[in-house]
């Protein structure tokens, strides 16, 4: 059960900051995870009053405020057209729709779940998380930060480059949590590809091949697997090769977003 002493909105980021410093106290996000957790919360330090439900589209970027929820992303024409729909894609077996209404954005990243759809579809797209104290750093590193660090996400940011995406992922049951996460884009000429749910945390492969079989080789050269109740580590490598040329494929059937 979960037991929250004390519940806080703070009015600024300099408030909620310096609440979750202090030990024992923790940012609620959605509140969908950590509900279930058997643990008692000093102080519940609610972000919502803080302005950061929206996603702001410029020139040269999408600026996504960390209290944005997940069908905020599914539903985003800027966002979408920019990854051909590979967001809506990674976001829309995750549970329902009430559930995705809930989930932001910020607890999806700052959580680094090894069963994250969420993180593997943006480590591909080159997005930064901007940390209140931290400063910006891009998904991949901020997926290898201890989970110690005392700070906020205020805003992952995703450039606008040459892009094209796709997201594929293999599931047991359309809402289960996923056996593997599969993103690859290509940006600037570039194909990269971030392979989830292993059942670890994404991990990307950089500078792949355009050739699906020899692109294949190369990940599975890079990557380990682990077993679970969802899969064995072998199903996993073999899923991975099928789920990569998958996404090459369907990248080389779409245009480039300018």
């Amino acid at each position: 059960m979960l037991k929250i002493k004390e519940y806080v909105r703070p009015e600024s980021l300099d408030e909620a900051y310096e609440l979750c410093t202090r030990r024992g106290n923790v940012i609620l996000g959605g509140m969908l995870w950590l509900k279930m957790q058997d643990r008692s919360i000093n102080t519940a330090i609610d972000l919502q009053a803080l302005g950061l439900d929206n996603i702001e589209e410029t020139d040269n970027e999408f600026r996504i405020g960390s209290m944005v929820t997940l069908r905020q992303l599914e539903l985003h024409e800027g966002l979408n057209a920019q990854t051909q729909n590979a967001v809506a894609a990674a976001v829309n077996h995750i549970v329902g729709v009430q559930f995705r209404n809930l989930a932001t954005i910020g607890g999806s990243i700052w959580g680094r779940y090894g069963f994250s759809d969420i993180l593997t579809i943006f480590m591909v797209l080159n997005a930064k998380v901007e940390l209140y104290k931290g400063g910006i750093v891009s998904v991949e590193e901020f997926a290898e930060m201890s989970h110690k660090t005392r700070d906020i996400i205020t805003s992952i940011i995703v450039p606008k480059s040459p892009c094209r995406a796709a997201y594929i992922s293999q599931r047991n049951t359309a809402t289960d949590f996923p056996v593997l996460t599969c993103a690859v884009s290509e940006i600037n000429g570039i194909i990269n590809c971030a392979i989830g749910a292993r059942p670890g945390k994404a991990k990307v492969i950089h500078d792949l091949s355009c050739d699906p079989k020899t692109a294949v080789d190369e990940a599975i050269r890079q990557l380990t697997f682990g077993s679970n109740l969802r899969g064995s580590s072998r199903y996993r490598e073999q899923i991975c090769g099928v789920l990569i040329r998958r996404a090459i494929s369907s990248l080389q059937n779409t245009e480039v977003h300018p």
